[in-house]
């Protein structure tokens, strides 16, 4: 069986640590600080990049580099990998498309190689945990369109379930009006929101008050539980800065269901740019997203 990589956007979220230890090779994914591009060499820590978010600067993202991607899978196919992409969501980014133009002109030039390019439809952990599930199967010993052939029936049982604390930076993503940003922070409304079968961020429903959202994360969560619970040995969270909520949801999730093992990072600058500071996402399996 000849020698594949599994490679993933930044926007999957994954501590460099898990990276590395799987060999996981990173696509970067680009952001702006007034006019200063980061996000390859030049890098803010999370607590840094939230905090310009909380005193005013506000970040603005961009697709993966064609260039970038490019060089970045002609290098691995030089040193004889075969290669499985899995990319950030087609509906919130460009970098699925990116991806597949790089893969198609590749294999012209190594038509002895393979690249798989697979939309994953999910964001932040979410894609991180599409991610997990193949490097397990491909530890195991799964060929690479095994792996391809396992996503592709299984992706849309990847489940999404987040709250922002600040409804403003979903208002100035268009997700909610001017008006109702007011209104709900006035009245202490935290949305619940999920991502759907398209891979789009989609309002579920308004919580009044901030631990009562942190419930309402794992109260969906038992709801696509169904035919599912044997199949989630871990979950995993990302947040925005607030750890300490992000550990009161892994504790809810181990009363509730005796799940053990969490995977807690921090959200990344693409999808924090516009959930902002505070935001608590939960990623499972689940019957349905």
């Amino acid at each position: 069986m000849k020698k594949y990589i599994i490679t993933t956007d930044s926007t999957s979220d994954l501590p460099s640590d898990y990276l590395k230890e799987h060999n996981i090779k990173i696509v970067p994914i680009y952001y702006s600080f007034n006019n200063l591009i980061y996000g390859d060499e030049l890098k803010l820590e999370p607590q840094e990049f939230y905090s310009k978010m909380r005193n005013g600067d506000m970040p603005v993202t961009m697709a993966a580099n064609p260039d970038t991607t490019h060089s970045i899978f002609e290098n691995l196919l030089k040193e004889g990998y075969d290669i499985l992409h899995i990319a950030f969501s087609s509906a919130l980014s460009g970098s699925y498309s990116v991806a597949g133009i790089a893969a198609r002109d590749l294999s012209e030039e190594y038509p002895d190689s393979k690249i798989i390019v697979i939309d994953s439809l999910c964001a932040s952990l979410g894609e991180g945990f599409l991610v997990h599930k193949a490097v397990t199967l491909k530890e195991e010993g799964k060929c690479i369109d095994e792996v391809a052939k396992w996503i592709e029936e299984n992706q849309l049982n990847i489940c999404h379930m987040f709250t922002v604390n600040d409804l403003f930076h979903l208002q100035r993503g268009g997700r909610v009006s001017k008006a109702a940003a007011i209104i709900g922070t006035l009245i202490n409304v935290k949305p619940v929101l999920h991502v759907n079968n398209e891979g789009q961020l989609i309002l579920l429903n308004n919580i009044r008050g901030r631990k009562k959202s942190l419930v309402a994360l794992v109260d969906e969560m038992e709801a696509r539980l169904i035919n599912y619970d044997l199949k989630n040995d871990m979950v995993f969270i990302s947040h925005g800065d607030c750890i300490e909520d992000a550990e009161y949801v892994a504790k809810l999730v181990k009363e509730r269901f005796g799940i053990e093992k969490t995977l807690i990072n921090f959200i990344g600058p693409t999808i924090g740019a516009h959930s902002g500071p505070g935001t608590i996402a939960l990623f499972f399996m689940g019957n349905k997203r």
